[in-house]
């Protein structure tokens, strides 16, 4: 073997062992369901822990991982929410909620939506399963939103438990009231379930009734 082929050779096996640490932080991440410091997982992948914290910013960076500031915990990011959706499929992931949506619309009356985060700053409605009121609200699918400020967006950035809703008024349109919650697959939120209805009609004992629905609902996906 010529020098020029050693050389070769021995870069493509750096390249594949950095490839390997990096495969290997993000396992560990998302394996770790309540999130790992850094220590723990520098531990777990033979690094040190200034190696482990170099691949780890850079996985920040690209929205792989995320960092709870107040706990100094890594947890899997946006990034590989999206991977993970997307490996389900969309149409897989529709079909897998479309009878909870429906559970939804028979007990609030209002129609229901299934949202994905679409990237750091946006979600995308995916799908809808239309109340039955006479004054209903149609159609969003296939609209992105802004996550600030949204209640889909709240449930979408991991900050509303799995146990809990949000619920924002006037937001995206005008006199319309939406109430999310957050559809949790595999330790990570993965979707937004949320009913959107006039605000005239949503007053603090229906958005209760609707928010408790919801969260009804995604808990008989979230796992």
């Amino acid at each position: 073997m010529t020098a020029g082929g050693i050389v070769a050779e021995e870069k493509a096996d750096a390249t594949t062992r950095a490839a390997d640490r990096v495969l290997d932080l993000l396992r560990v991440v998302c394996e770790s369901s309540d999130g790992i410091r850094l220590a723990d997982a520098a531990k777990a992948t033979e690094l040190s822990a200034s190696t482990a914290l170099r691949l780890l910013r850079t996985l920040e960076a690209k929205g792989f991982v995320t960092r709870r500031e107040e706990k100094g915990e890594y947890r899997p990011g946006f990034r590989m929410v999206q991977l993970g959706v997307s490996a389900l499929s969309h149409e897989s992931l529709v079909e897998t909620c479309r009878p909870i949506m429906r559970d939804v619309v028979a007990s609030t009356g209002e129609s229901c939506y299934l949202s994905i985060r679409a990237d750091a700053e946006t979600g995308l409605y995916l799908a809808i399963e239309e109340g039955t009121q006479s004054v209903r609200h149609i159609n969003w699918v296939g609209r992105r939103f802004p996550l600030a400020g949204a209640a889909s967006g709240e449930v979408l950035r991991n900050e509303i438990p799995a146990n809990e809703y949000a619920m924002e008024s006037n937001f995206v349109e005008e006199d319309v009231t939406a109430i999310a919650a957050p559809v949790v697959i595999g330790g990570a939120v993965v979707a937004s379930l949320s009913v959107v209805a006039p605000s005239y009609r949503t007053n603090k004992t229906t958005a209760k009734l609707h928010g408790e629905a919801l969260v009804r609902a995604a808990a008989s996906l979230n796992s």
